[in-house]
C-alpha cells in the first residue's frame, strides 16, 4: 500500500524486469507505469537503469531509452563490456546494481517509499539500508514464473511485495492479434 501523501521513487533493474516481464509474456508499458505510480503518491523520481552494448550498429534498447527520457524517465546507462571467457566464449557484462544502489543511498533523505522493479538477492543490503534511513521498500517482480523471479531473500526484507502479473492490466500493452490482422 502506498499512501497518497508519501514521496515515491520507482527504480528499475531494466534487465531483470524485461526478464520477468517476457517470462510472464507482459509488453510493459513505461508511459501506464510511471502513471499508475504517479498516481498512488508523490512521485518524485522514476529511474530505469540498464547497460547497453554500444559495438553494434544497431542498439535496440535505444528507442525505449529515447521513449522513457520523453515520458519523464531518468535512463541511467553505461557501456556493457565485452570479454572472453575461460571457455573461449565471447561474453557481454553489464550490471547495474551499484550505479542502482548509490542513486537510491543518495535520494533517500527525500524519499518515503521506494519501490524497485527487481527479484536479484543483491539488493537486499540496500533494502535494509533504506529501511534503516526510514524509508518504507515495496519490490515488484514475480512469483508465478517458473522458477520464481524474485530471490527469497528480497521478498523478506521488503516491506511489501508486489506481483508483477498482478499488474497486467495496469502496465501492460494490449496484445496484438496477429491472426486477425492477416
Amino acid at each position: 500500500m502506498i499512501y497518497k501523501d508519501e514521496r515515491i521513487a520507482i527504480f528499475i533493474d531494466g534487465p531483470n524486469l524485461y526478464a520477468a516481464a517476457k517470462k510472464l509474456e507482459i509488453d510493459v508499458d513505461y508511459k501506464a507505469l510511471r502513471s499508475h505510480f504517479a498516481q498512488q503518491g508523490r512521485l518524485l523520481r522514476a529511474s530505469y537503469f540498464t547497460a547497453i552494448h554500444d559495438a553494434d550498429d544497431f542498439q535496440p534498447l535505444r528507442p525505449l531509452l529515447d521513449f522513457i527520457q520523453y515520458n519523464g524517465w531518468t535512463a541511467v546507462t553505461k557501456p556493457a563490456r565485452e570479454f572472453t571467457g575461460a571457455d573461449g566464449q565471447r561474453k557481454v557484462k553489464g550490471n547495474m546494481a551499484v550505479e542502482l544502489t548509490v542513486d537510491a543511498i543518495a535520494l533517500a533523505p527525500h524519499i518515503d517509499h521506494f519501490i524497485l522493479f527487481s527479484g536479484d538477492r543483491d539488493f537486499c543490503a540496500l533494502v535494509a539500508h533504506l529501511q534503516s534511513q526510514g524509508a518504507r521498500v515495496s519490490v515488484a517482480s514475480s512469483v508465478r514464473t517458473n522458477p520464481a523471479f524474485i530471490a527469497d531473500e528480497l521478498r523478506r526484507q521488503a516491506d511489501a511485495f508486489i506481483e508483477l502479473d498482478d499488474l497486467r492490466d495496469i502496465i501492460g500493452r494490449a496484445q496484438r492479434d496477429t491472426a486477425a490482422a492477416a
